[in-house]
């Protein structure tokens, strides 16, 4: 991993197990009569029905999945079957561990969503994803429980120390010796079309070009009001690659921004930690963050930012890595059945059995 590859750790903010966008099909389980929906799994006895996995599936699908095979549909609705497992399992112990959420949060974090739309565009997003106001209020009031338990249980726990940092620049020296100058870029993107995989926190695109335009002026209105930019782009960049880590691009060699009359104009333009305006292109509308300019040349240990650097990285590492073996031990403690599995042994792997 090279400097600019470690330094691009610092903005990633990944979620384990993608636990807001699973909330939404996980609350389908609290609505409508539960005697005729099939029960794919149970947790502690909870019941996770077919058709929330199915729910989600179809945001999940990749784009033309009428040609995907019904292995590797079954596949994929395996993962998110275990997904809501998992995330059924950390909301209950959550609650276990007396964890709440107050309703001035969760009102908070609803006039966050709301405030890129008008009230009847808001609602039609409720509406697509098949949730009220109230069903909103339960999702966004577990996904705080879960960040709330990981924040107690795991997060408080990690401190890398001088002598970690020191003992890994030592270590990989080399990787901090830059052969040409780089620029830090982040990004929002808003596209004027459908994407086939949104992975903002919200799951939200624009699918038109009016509706394009009147999100990214909405987004940088947020911004110049001194909202943070890597929370923003997390919550609605529509761009699949960028929008978990914070927007964050990367390290860009000077010669690819040369390349680019837009980034080369952007990077002109602007100073360490500023934004550019709304640039308007064919596929869509982008804003640019200049995070920082590192110059060609061997890094020192004694340089802020590659201290800072080297921490974020180490301190992303072990909360992964944390996060799995505190899940699988909560996992050891619950009786957890996947009745899906189990057909899908039954039947050998054949889907055609399962129908």
């Amino acid at each position: 991993m090279c400097f600019h590859q470690i330094l691009h750790h610092q903005l990633r903010r990944a979620y384990l197990f993608q636990v807001l966008c699973l909330l939404a099909a996980s609350l389908a389980c609290t609505r409508g009569p539960a005697g005729d929906r099939e029960v794919w799994a149970e947790v502690d006895g909870k019941p996770i029905y077919r058709d929330q996995v199915e729910r989600h599936y179809r945001t999940r699908a990749p784009a033309g999945s009428n040609s995907t095979s019904q292995e590797q549909s079954l596949n994929l609705k395996l993962s998110i079957l275990a997904e809501l497992i998992n995330n059924q399992i950390l909301v209950a112990h959550a609650s276990r561990a007396r964890i709440v959420v107050s309703d001035a949060e969760i009102d908070t974090k609803i006039k966050e969503l709301q405030s890129p739309y008008s009230q009847e565009e808001f609602d039609k997003k409720l509406a697509e994803q098949g949730l009220n106001a109230g069903g909103l209020r339960e999702e966004i009031r577990q996904s705080l429980l879960i960040n709330k338990l990981f924040n107690k249980e795991i997060a408080s726990r990690i401190n890398p120390t001088d002598k970690d940092i020191a003992a890994y620049y030592e270590r990989n020296k080399n990787e901090f010796n830059l052969p040409d100058t780089h620029f830090h870029l982040a990004q929002i993107v808003v596209t004027p079309f459908a994407e086939p995989q949104v992975r903002n926190n919200k799951s939200d695109d624009a699918k038109t070009a009016a509706a394009a335009e009147r999100k990214i002026s909405a987004l940088y209105a947020r911004l110049r009001s001194g909202e943070d930019f890597a929370t923003v782009a997390m919550e609605y960049s529509e761009d699949p690659r960028t929008a978990p880590g914070g927007g964050d691009m990367g390290y860009i060699p000077a010669a690819t921004v040369e390349a680019s009359p837009v980034l080369k104009n952007v990077v002109a333009s602007l100073r360490p930690g500023l934004f550019s305006g709304i640039q308007r292109s064919p596929n869509g509308f982008y804003i640019f963050k200049l995070i920082g300019r590192e110059e060609a040349g061997q890094k020192l240990l004694t340089d802020p930012q590659v201290q800072s650097s080297i921490r974020q990285m180490l301190s992303s590492e072990r909360e992964q890595l944390l996060k799995a073996a505190y899940l699988d031990e909560l996992r050891n403690r619950a009786k957890v059945v996947n009745y899906l599995a189990q057909k899908i042994q039954d039947a050998s792997g054949n889907p055609e059995l399962l129908k």
